[in-house]
């Protein structure tokens, strides 16, 4: 069959519609019929180059939509469940996933080179085999995945809002609360409030956090992030110490969250400074993969107990909690609706990612036009 995708061919270029030739699902995978498509941050490091994927390269990994056919051996799904896409998938049975771990499955090595186990494209076009974004490729009407990649959600969910809870959502909420560990009374800085700052600053206030420090050089999320759970928000980091110094007697803050579009040594740094004895500094944005980012002092780790880690999707596990953050979301817990500042056709996805880059959005959505 046919699909219309945005697609990159080269780093630096703009985004480009086009036609593509969709394959019939085979053992494992299902045909998905995309209805809505997150825009992150992740699909500009591939458009810019920041992470170096395999291209050309149909974009998106952030997905919703409606399975409308499945292959051999599916048992995961069925024809007319309305499912979330999982930008990691999770087989169930590897080391990681078999421990709890689901974020970091061995079947997730292959998300920037974008084809199905055995090398497989379902995607084909002018250039001949085309990846897709983290085995999802979103930015497209229709898509041939694997049934790893989805999880069913209940009928009655909008997808629109449901899309945000494969991705940006349980990232930063998970960021908290996971990876964080925040328990009620602690003191938690998050620096960058998009698509995920505002969600790690939604999954603090959640656990219970009494002070919730938000820093953003934007007046507009800052505002954003007050209205949905921030008690303080600051435009830079230096005002940010200085409350927190004040706030906790000199103490500092239990944990910092990094979720800048591009983590910087001196973003790292002021959330190292930050936290105090026994602080946790979480790291969930990125930079390139060959750029050095953490340039700190082995002593004042050591000597204050200090932990630096990595948090990918959250540390959540995807079958797991894509349906308890949406139950999170229906109990009225936690906010998706208001998340989304604007919608956007498919054609108009690079004037989206303008808006995200010039910080116009807190997360824009894509809406697929099937007529």
């Amino acid at each position: 069959m046919k699909t219309k995708a945005a697609v990159v061919y080269e780093p630096g270029k703009p985004i480009v519609i086009e036609e593509l030739d969709l394959d019939k699902p085979q053992s494992g995978e299902v045909l998905i019929r995309y209805t809505h498509a997150g825009l992150c941050h992740s699909d500009v490091h591939i458009a810019h180059g920041d992470l170096e994927a395999r291209l050309p390269m149909v974009l998106g990994h952030e997905g919703a939509g409606v399975i409308e056919e499945v292959g051999p051996g599916v048992t995961r799904v069925k024809a007319g469940d309305r499912v979330v896409c999982s930008f990691i998938p999770n087989c169930g049975t590897c080391r990681y996933c078999s421990n709890g771990q689901q974020s970091i499955c061995d079947m997730g090595a292959t998300i920037l080179e974008g084809y199905l186990p055995g090398e497989r494209f379902p995607i084909t076009g002018p250039a001949g085999q085309y990846g897709a974004m983290c085995m999802l490729g979103t930015f497209s009407q229709y898509g041939v995945i694997h049934q790893n990649s989805v999880v069913k959600v209940d009928d009655d969910l909008s997808l629109e809002s449901a899309v945000l809870v494969g991705c940006g959502v349980p990232t930063g909420f998970g960021s908290a609360v996971n990876t964080a560990a925040v328990k009620a009374g602690d003191t938690v800085v998050v620096y960058g409030i998009g698509g995920i700052g505002i969600n790690a600053v939604q999954g603090a206030r959640l656990a219970g956090a009494k002070y919730v420090v938000a820093v953003d050089p934007l007046e507009n999320k800052r505002e954003a992030a007050l209205q949905l759970g921030a008690t303080h928000a600051f435009a830079d980091a230096a005002s940010a110490l200085a409350e927190v110094t004040n706030l906790t007697r000199g103490q500092l803050a239990d944990s910092a969250i990094l979720t800048q579009g591009l983590v910087t040594t001196e973003n790292v740094t002021d959330g190292f400074d930050v936290i105090g004895k026994g602080g946790i500094l979480v790291l969930t944005g990125l930079n390139k993969l060959t750029e050095p980012t953490i340039q700190l002092s082995g002593a004042v780790t050591t000597l204050f107990r200090k932990t630096i880690k990595g948090s990918l999707f959250g540390d959540c596990n995807p079958t797991y909690d894509i349906p308890r953050i949406l139950g999170l979301y229906q109990k009225g817990d936690i906010k998706l609706d208001e998340l989304i500042t604007r919608t956007y056709t498919l054609e108009q996805v690079n004037e989206g990612y303008d808006d995200l880059l010039n910080g116009a959005n807190i997360r824009g959505v894509v809406v697929h036009d099937h007529s």
